[in-house]
């Protein structure tokens, strides 16, 4: 059976069952959290922005916040059926963007600060992260099929990495 595909945006949270593609474009500093468990054969995604919301308006979207984010697509994920001690986790993104003359360190490791966060909330709630393909300086576009569950981290310039 083929997998329809279904296209996230930043900000973006969703948990499906198998089998189906989860996509997301445009993974700078943004982290694409994927989270499964294959014998439930459900997997959720998420395109983080930031690492935390404090202080921000409650208005703004849970999947924009690795501090929101990460509880939000365990719980989603435990209500379609997932065991939570089966739940993986794979990340990508996390890029230092820019190198701007005269711009703050905070401007410039949003990427690191958030894979940190995004690791941290994962370990908290006893979620490993199996792999990853995070950092240096390129954009990336990931798709994780729910047929083999593989993440495919396509970085500009450097090809194709499945994880």
């Amino acid at each position: 059976m083929a997998e329809n595909s279904i296209v996230l945006g930043m900000a973006d949270l969703m948990v499906v069952s198998a089998p189906i593609k989860l996509v997301t474009l445009g993974l700078g500093s943004c982290i694409g959290l994927v989270v499964y468990d294959t014998l439930a054969r459900v997997a959720g995604m998420a395109h983080i922005m930031l690492p935390d919301s404090r202080g921000l308006k409650t208005s703004e979207k849970v999947g924009k916040f690795a501090d929101t984010a990460v509880p939000a697509l365990i719980e989603e994920m435990l209500r379609k059926g997932a065991a939570r001690p089966r739940i993986k986790a794979k990340i990508a993104g996390g890029a230092q963007m820019f190198s701007l003359p005269g711009a703050s360190a905070e401007f410039l490791t949003v990427g690191a600060k958030n894979v940190a966060e995004t690791k941290r909330r994962l370990h908290a709630l006893g979620i490993a992260v199996i792999a990853s393909d995070t950092g240096g300086n390129k954009g990336r576009t990931i798709e994780f099929s729910t047929s083999n569950w593989m993440l495919k981290v396509k970085t500009l310039g450097k090809g194709i990495n499945e994880i």
